[in-house]
């Protein structure tokens, strides 16, 4: 059985906690090596393009495993021009400086490409508004799972102000949709499962170190949570929707998990810079208030919130212990994930 690796995470209650080191020397990013291709063009032949093109094919812009050279070729102009749409950059097929800012970025590992399939801008005419997607097949939670409990992971020993911030993330989405969340206590009866894991962790989705992919999750109904416990991840005051820190190298926890949990539902990625849904994140920076985007996409799915007036909060239920069965496991990348998921509970429950 592969291990899963579930891991202690690093946590800040605040900004004054963060070392001072850190502000001075900020983990540098995994992709900041990109950086150095600044101004490669069709036909050149450079070292470190083959991980660029690694780099598009693990976020779906590049189809296929037989492409991966150092070559700068139209497999690879083509891949810059759809990611280049899909993240609002003028169309030019070149590495050029804002189109490499973007890439070094930390971001969520889900593919904005499913099956060389875009659902972000480079894949659909432009709507007016609206630039939310959906995974393929739109996958949601049946109407008789509005009530869905979430767990987590028991070897992370998070503490209670941890498990505050996911509260609050599961809140943003209750209050605009007619779901539920209540924290279960029994891993296998819930219908999320939460964990903190570091590199290879059994569902072919490795993490790659700090300032890289920092979580992914699943589609419905697999509820799947993983967030790279290597990375600094800050715990931020609930009344602070909007953030930018002065050091790069910490995480801020909420709008990680908003994002993620949105996913959960059954959102892909969005084009609007300023939806929780879009893929990137700075360090240091903090969003978790749901955009309009976000909200039309996820009501497109499930409805408005029964309350009616969208603004009721409707709380994430944090001392309340349920055990009912979740659905069928299902993952939208494959197989693979499916079988994963399942060695991942009973490895859990046998450690």
């Amino acid at each position: 059985m592969v291990p899963m690796n579930p891991i202690s995470a690093k946590f800040y209650s605040n900004v004054s906690s963060i070392p001072p080191l850190q502000f001075l020397n900020a983990t540098q990013n995994a992709w900041e090596t990109f950086s150095k291709l600044a101004g490669c063009h069709i036909g050149e032949n450079i070292n470190g393009l083959s991980k660029l093109k690694q780099y598009f094919r693990r976020f779906g812009y590049i189809t296929g495993t037989n492409n991966c050279t150092d070559d700068f070729d139209d497999v690879l102009q083509s891949a810059i021009n759809t990611y280049q749409k899909n993240f609002n950059l003028k169309v030019t097929g070149k590495l050029d400086s804002s189109t490499l800012r973007q890439i070094v970025k930390p971001r969520c590992g889900n593919p904005d490409m499913i099956d060389g399939v875009s659902e972000m801008n480079g894949g659909k005419k432009l709507r007016a508004t609206e630039r939310y997607s959906f995974f393929p097949g739109k996958p949601r939670w049946p109407k008789r799972k509005r009530d869905l409990t979430y767990a987590y992971v028991p070897q992370n020993n998070l503490t209670d102000e941890v498990k505050r911030v996911f509260a609050r993330a599961f809140t943003r989405w209750a209050e605009v949709t007619p779901l539920n969340f209540t924290r279960s206590e029994s891993l296998l009866g819930a219908d999320i499962v939460i964990g903190f894991f570091s590199g290879e962790h059994g569902d072919g989705e490795p993490f790659d170190g700090a300032m890289g992919t920092l979580a992914h999750a699943s589609s419905p109904p697999t509820g799947m949570l993983h967030l790279d416990g290597d990375e600094d991840w800050l715990i931020s005051d609930g009344e602070i929707s909007r953030r930018v820190l002065p050091v790069t190298s910490v995480v801020d926890l909420e709008s990680v998990a908003v994002h993620e949990i949105g996913h959960l539902l059954g959102l892909g990625h969005s084009s609007v810079e300023d939806a929780i849904m879009f893929p990137a994140i700075s360090g240091g920076d903090r969003k978790v208030e749901l955009a309009k985007d976000d909200i039309e996409g996820i009501q497109h799915l499930y409805g408005g919130n029964p309350n009616g007036d969208g603004g009721v909060s409707k709380p994430s239920r944090e001392n309340e212990s349920t055990g009912g069965a979740g659905d069928s496991v299902r993952r939208w990348s494959g197989l693979v994930f499916i079988l994963s998921s399942i060695a991942t509970c009973l490895w859990l429950i046998c450690v």
